[in-house]
């Protein structure tokens, strides 16, 4: 199917929905005059159309050149339409109750059945029910964004070498620079992390959306981030460019050369299926660097023996593996030596609940290990809630995190 055609059923299934949802604009100016009704009326459907345009637009834009527009135009529209969207629901569920009550009448009264019609306060109710969840998207936008949070957690282990007892780790994970729209709030955030002064920087993937042309206005800035033990990072499934048409697979291949270059630019060590061993005083842990492995249709760039081989004797090792899924699939059955897994790729899905230890995302019913800390046995796992954003531009109730996990040394 043609994008022309796509783009004609888009629009045609939006401009039901605006028309549908007319109807409470209706409801709300019948004892309106006629000057503030047309004024009304013709308000609302010039917004249809500049939101129409708007998409047709933002499907033209290039996406290197335009990345800020397009994604004030995406969030513009999503939240349009969400909103549209829960009140649409509200006249929907009126609909059902003015249906039952005219078959009702059909079936028992001998006289000819009435369609009820809507009442002002179904109009309300519709009008308030799409506002709130515009609100409350709009609030992630300018607040949710960029509220970083720096998470803390104690990691204990038995097979810690006393020379790393208390070994300080940042991860970040999910950068996303293709999505930023504030550069501002995205230095406060590089700030975070430096002000923590972890003795070793660990990013878990997804520096970029799709291409690494994104990532040039941000190099600068995040060749700042810098650790004693250094900053190590892997590749999450953005990074590799599977999400873009490429005009040949030489480009891609290129384009993926180039973000590893931009790595190598602010100072990172990107590992790629393979380890690095840290020693101190005699002793030592390994840091192994997995490329992308996400369990189900997730690409599975991972080669785990390639990326393990070399660490076999080194009693503490930590893996670096861009989706939480890869340790129920593998590192849990197939290497039970390995102590700590680091993973981002989830986000939280950037909208749930955190209240204490009470924690609730649409997530967790597509990701068994979602946000934070996990267990099992002597092995651990941490997933980071992300640094960035993918999709909507904005985070509710699952802000954006920098982790601390300090390594303790236990007895069992």
């Amino acid at each position: 199917m043609s994008r022309i055609v796509i783009l004609c059923v888009v629009v045609l299934v939006y401009f039901l929905i605006e028309y549908y949802v007319f109807q409470v604009v209706q409801l709300l100016t019948v004892k309106s005059t006629p000057l503030i009704t047309r004024w009304v009326w013709s308000s609302y459907w010039l917004w249809v159309v500049l939101m129409i345009t708007g998409f047709a637009l933002y499907t033209q834009l290039d996406a290197k050149t335009y990345a800020g527009l397009r994604v004030f135009i995406s969030a513009l529209f999503f939240i349009n339409l969400i909103g549209k969207l829960f009140a649409s629901l509200v006249l929907l569920g009126d609909d059902v109750r003015r249906l039952v009550s005219y078959l009702s009448q059909f079936v028992i009264s001998n006289e000819d059945p009435q369609i009820a019609g809507r009442t002002a306060f179904i109009g309300k109710a519709a009008l308030l029910t799409g506002v709130l969840p515009m609100m409350g998207l709009s609030f992630g936008i300018l607040s949710g964004a960029h509220d970083y949070r720096v998470r803390r957690r104690d990691v204990y282990s038995p097979h810690l070498p006393k020379a790393f007892d208390g070994i300080r780790l940042v991860q970040i994970s999910d950068i996303h620079t293709g999505s930023f729209f504030n550069k501002t709030a995205v230095r406060g955030g590089v700030d975070l992390i430096n002000q923590e002064r972890g003795d070793m920087i660990l990013f878990t993937g997804d520096f970029v959306n799709n291409q690494s042309d994104e990532a040039k206005p941000y190099l600068n800035l995040f060749a700042k981030v810098k650790a004693p033990l250094g900053v190590h990072a892997v590749m999450g499934n953005h990074d590799y460019g599977d999400y873009h048409r490429w005009d040949s697979m030489t480009e891609k291949q290129q384009n993926i050369k180039d973000l590893h270059q931009m790595y190598r630019y602010m100072g990172w060590n990107i590992m790629l299926n393979e380890n690095k061993i840290i020693t101190a005083d005699g002793e030592s842990i390994a840091l192994l660097g997995l490329e992308n492995w996400g369990a189900g249709r997730f690409s599975k760039y991972g080669d785990m023996s390639k990326t393990y081989e070399g660490t076999q004797e080194i009693p503490y090792k930590i893996l670096m593996s861009h989706d939480p899924s890869h340790w129920d699939a593998q590192v849990l059955s197939e290497y039970p030596d390995i102590d700590l897994m680091l993973a981002g790729h989830t986000h939280g899905m950037q909208f749930g609940v955190e209240i204490g230890d009470f924690r609730w995302s649409p997530s967790q019913y597509v990701y068994k290990q979602w946000a934070d800390l996990y267990q099992k046995g002597t092995q651990s796992l941490y997933v980071n809630r992300g640094f960035g954003f993918l999709g909507y531009p904005g985070r509710i109730g699952i802000l954006p995190e920098i982790t601390v996990l300090t390594l303790k040394r236990s007895t069992s």
